[in-house]
């Protein structure tokens, strides 16, 4: 069965930076779109960045773009998310997903997901 497994999340200062990953398994890996989405409390989750295929092509949401990196990996069957400058406001618990469709960030159109790791930015 296909398992997605995030990990580097913790508690940083407004500033810092962390990389986050998402190792996958039990799917083709190089054919997938994959997202990385975030959910604080009582909010809705949210796309932040999501990746192509190949990894060639990304979207980014406003509110991170310039400082978020998405890549992809797949020798290593994994994404990852580079967090630099963090905020606050980043304080989320941050989710992979297998996209459907490239650039569709609805939270419905998500295959696959992981189980989240928690991003705690303090001020």
């Amino acid at each position: 069965q296909v398992q997605l497994v995030e990990s580097g999340g913790g508690l940083v200062q407004a500033g810092g930076s962390l990389r986050l990953s998402c190792a996958a398994s039990g799917l083709t890996f190089s054919r997938q779109f994959m997202g990385w989405f975030r959910q604080a409390d009582g909010k809705e989750r949210e796309c932040v960045a999501d990746i192509s295929w190949s990894g060639g092509r990304t979207n980014y949401a406003e509110s991170v773009k310039g400082r978020f990196t998405i890549s992809k990996d797949n020798g290593k069957n994994t994404v990852y998310l580079q967090m630099n400058s963090l905020k606050p406001e980043d304080t989320a618990i941050y989710y992979c997903g297998v996209l459907k469709w490239f650039g569709v960030w609805s939270p419905d159109a998500v295959d696959y997901w992981g189980k989240g790791t928690l991003v705690t930015v303090s001020s």
